[in-house]
């Protein structure tokens, strides 16, 4: 294998890039996971604050999240405090859908960010071996017929280099960018579940 950049040729700066766009995407990856960790706990505690909502321990129902760590939480117990105060209605309901939207959208930061990654890194690894394999005819036809097969095949084998690099960098890239999907689309679904029980205990407490 080369030893260094310069030996794969046309193909040194692509494979600089991929080594970039690696690097990039496994910090996104840990860095979106530490901040997911939490999305979707909760729901017990949540259970148990909407038990004493129900039965009219309104205030320990607040307390009980004072703790939450997930959206969910955070988005619930605004909704308690804005009804403990007399604040409902559509209004509420809007400044709840805007609540959520905006959890939801700051779980989603960087998630574009590896998708583009997955999609441009093989693209970049076919452009690099694209660039190495016209390198490699060139020096062929520069030798006039006198390279052997052996120098040919180095060339050819360095240029495919940077396509299996870039599917390596891709694939990590899509499966984060796919398992942090389906977490924050289920955090969503955790805000509106809880929400919605929040509003059926206020309106029927019996149930």
């Amino acid at each position: 294998m080369p030893g260094t950049l310069q030996e794969l040729g046309a193909s040194g700066p692509i494979m600089l890039v991929l080594a970039v766009l690696s690097l990039l995407s496994w910090a996104v990856i840990a860095l979106k996971t530490l901040q997911l960790w939490n999305s979707r706990t909760g729901a017990t505690t949540r259970s148990g604050a909407f038990e004493r909502w129900r039965s009219g321990e309104k205030a320990e129902a607040q307390t009980a999240l004072d703790r939450g760590r997930s959206p969910a939480d955070r988005v619930t117990r605004y909704a308690m405090q804005a009804l403990a105060g007399g604040f409902c209605g559509p209004a509420l309901m809007a400044e709840l859908t805007r609540r959520g939207n905006e959890e939801v959208s700051r779980m989603n930061g960087l998630i574009r960010l590896l998708e583009l990654i997955a999609m441009i890194s093989p693209l970049l690894g076919l452009l690099g071996t694209v660039l190495g394999m016209i390198q490699s005819f060139q020096e062929l036809e520069l030798a006039q017929g006198a390279a052997n097969a052996s120098v040919l095949a180095g060339g050819i084998w360095q240029a495919l280099l940077t396509t299996a690099a870039g599917l390596l960098v891709a694939i990590p890239a899509a499966v984060g960018a796919g398992l942090l999907s389906a977490r924050i689309d289920g955090a969503a679904q955790d805000i509106e579940s809880a929400v919605g029980q929040l509003m059926l205990a206020e309106e029927n407490p019996d149930i």
